[in-house]
C-alpha cells in the first residue's frame, strides 16, 4: 500500500493581497505543511518575504510551517524566524560552510531541521549528515522562480535517497519542490517522495491532488 503523502502548498504562488484566503485554502484542500520560500535576491535572484509575514499567518493555522531559506548565510536568520513561528527550518547545503552546526543548532532551539540542494548538487555531498536531518528537500527546478517545469533529472535523487534512507534505516522526509502538477506528479511519488511541494498548480486550481491523497 501506498504510504500517504504531504501536501505542502508554496505560498509564494499565493496571492500576497490575501494570505488569510490561501492559508484557509491550504487547510480545505488537506495539506500537510504550509512551505514558506524565503528568497534573499543574493543566493537566488528574486526577493519574497521575511520574518514579519511570517509571523502575520502563524495565527491563521495550527498546519506547520516549513520555512525555505534560498538565502546566503542562513544561520544568521534562524533566530528570527523560529521566532517568527517556523516548525521546520529548511536551508541549502550551498548555502553555508557548517552544515552540521546548523542542523545542531535548528535542533537545539527544538524545531526540525532540513536540507535542500539545487539541481546541480549531487546526493553525495550531503550524505554524511542525512542520519542527522528530518528532512531532505531536492529541488527539481533551479530556485528563484515560480512556474518552471520540472528537470526530469533531479526525480533520480528522490530514488537514490529513498534508497539510502532504507540502507541506513534513516528516519528524514524526502521533499520535492519545482514543476509539481498534474503531469508530473506521478513520477515523483513513484520515486519515493513523501511530501509534495506545488506552488502555481495548486494555487491555480488545476493541480488534483486529492488523486494522490
Amino acid at each position: 500500500m501506498m504510504k500517504k503523502k504531504i501536501l505542502s502548498p508554496s505560498i509564494l504562488s499565493a496571492d500576497f493581497s490575501d494570505l488569510r484566503f490561501a492559508v484557509k485554502l491550504c487547510e480545505e484542500k488537506g495539506a500537510g505543511f504550509i512551505h514558506i520560500d524565503v528568497m534573499d535576491g543574493h543566493f537566488v535572484p528574486q526577493i519574497s518575504y521575511g520574518q514579519p509575514i511570517v509571523k502575520s499567518i502563524r495565527p491563521l493555522t495550527s498546519l506547520p510551517f516549513d520555512v525555505h531559506l534560498m538565502v546566503e548565510h542562513p544561520e544568521n536568520m534562524i533566530d528570527s524566524f523560529i521566532e517568527a513561528g517556523a516548525d521546520i527550518i529548511t536551508f541549502h547545503q550551498e548555502s553555508t560552510v557548517h552544515v552540521d552546526r546548523l542542523i545542531q543548532y535548528i535542533h537545539s532551539c527544538g524545531k526540525k531541521a532540513g536540507i535542500s540542494i539545487v539541481p546541480s548538487t549531487p546526493i553525495c555531498s550531503i550524505k554524511e549528515v542525512l542520519s542527522e536531518v528530518d528532512l531532505v528537500l531536492v529541488m527539481t527546478v533551479n530556485p528563484g522562480f515560480g512556474g518552471q517545469k520540472l528537470i526530469p533529472y533531479c526525480v533520480k535523487k528522490i530514488a537514490e535517497l529513498n534508497e539510502l534512507r532504507s540502507k541506513y534505516e534513516n528516519n528524514y522526509l524526502i521533499s520535492v519542490d519545482g514543476g509539481i502538477n498534474n503531469d508530473t506528479v506521478k513520477s515523483v511519488v513513484d520515486a519515493g517522495v513523501d511530501v509534495v511541494v506545488s506552488g502555481s498548480a495548486f494555487f491555480n486550481g488545476s493541480f488534483n491532488w486529492e488523486f494522490w491523497l
